[in-house]
């Protein structure tokens, strides 16, 4: 049997020299660890993530705004039905993920327009929903109408809320 030559190196200690190495090297080793963790968890957000729902948010910021909200004189400017909006559906980690349910019938969306130290604001706010707090046959364009705006933003602004109507 021919003797190996002594150039050549043993790979099984050159394998073991080099994990010592990193093991002993408590920085490199810390740093590798919290990327491979950082790597999971983003992995982690991007597929698991929560869903917004949007009717939760504008239930929200209609009930926010109901409570610290200024009352301002405005005017409806037209009422208009439009088609539910489409949800597509989107990938989760292990396939599809949940859609919330939805009303597919038309969104009724009320156009109103107000003045605010002398700056006028038209904006729309979807109704559909609040057809308790609305008598939509006897809403028309011209109605005089009473909005609630927040002080700080007076842009953003509510014509019903769910226990409170402007409308007349």
């Amino acid at each position: 049997m021919p003797s190996r030559p002594d150039s050549v190196p043993c790979f099984s200690t050159a394998r073991g020299s080099a994990l010592k190495e990193l093991l002993a090297d408590w920085k490199l080793l810390l740093a590798v660890v919290g990327g491979g963790i950082a790597a999971i968890l983003l992995i982690i957000y991007a597929f698991v993530r929560p869903t917004v729902n949007p009717e939760q948010e504008e239930r929200k910021r209609r009930l926010h705004l109901n409570l610290i909200g200024r009352i301002a004189e405005g005017q409806v400017v037209e009422l208009a039905d439009h088609p539910a909006p489409v949800v597509e559906a989107r990938w989760g980690l292990f396939g599809f993920r949940p859609r919330p349910l939805q009303d597919n019938g038309p969104r009724h969306l009320v156009s109103y327009s107000y003045t605010i130290s002398g700056v006028t604001y038209h904006t729309a706010q979807d109704i559909t929903g609040l057809e308790s707090q609305v008598r939509l046959e006897c809403l028309v364009a011209g109605q005089p109408a009473s909005v609630k705006y927040d002080p700080s933003n007076p842009s953003d602004s509510i014509l019903v809320a769910d226990d409170w109507s402007g409308l007349r």
